[in-house]
């Protein structure tokens, strides 16, 4: 049985989940409403068997420790729907917050709050961070370095970053954020 490809999202508020909405229905994806919510509330085996019944790939899921210090709730989750074997994720959103010390991770490139792609980490308003600061801090995006995920897109506060992501406006940085995944997919 072919693997299910999954894009993760590290943020899980409410703007951030109406971002996503208009970003899948930009894309023609399919995201998991159940996987919203500050912190995590949904396991990642209950995660898995609804991304396993959306005909449509890939599909979008969003995780949030809502601030947690150490492994949250949106961390365990993640972690236990990346060792499911009937899902492949193929790319995550890693989403900047103010987090600062151990929640960190190495960001393929990022896309910054005026839609530009740049090889830097942003901040959580979008804009790319300082020379010399080489990872992108955000507070459910530890656990994407420790696992195997092709491309991972840094992005700054979903929905918001100084109105540029407003949905009223398209989301159109969560968009690009996802379009840059799907184009290294082939999709």
């Amino acid at each position: 049985m072919a693997r299910k490809k999954v894009i993760v999202v590290t943020d899980g508020d409410g703007r951030a989940e109406a971002a996503v909405r208009q970003a899948a229905h930009n894309l023609g994806l399919h995201y998991i409403e159940r996987s919203a919510g500050t912190p995590t509330q949904a396991g990642g085996a209950e995660l898995a068997g609804m991304v396993k019944h959306v005909p449509v790939e890939p599909v979008i899921v969003m995780f949030d420790d809502h601030g947690k210090k150490g492994k949250g709730s949106g961390e365990r989750a993640l972690e236990d729907l990346a060792k499911d074997p009937g899902i492949e994720i193929v790319g995550a959103l890693a989403v900047a917050s103010d987090t600062k010390g151990d929640q960190s991770v190495a960001v393929d490139e990022s896309v910054t709050k005026e839609g530009e792609v740049t090889e830097k980490p942003v901040r959580k308003s979008g804009a790319p961070e300082e020379p010399g600061h080489e990872r992108l801090e955000g507070d459910t995006v530890g656990v994407l370095s420790r696992l195997k995920i092709p491309k991972i897109v840094g992005v700054g506060d979903l929905g918001k970053m100084d109105n540029q992501d407003a949905v009223a406006r398209g989301a159109l940085i969560t968009t690009r954020a996802i379009r840059e995944i799907l184009g290294d997919q082939g999709m």
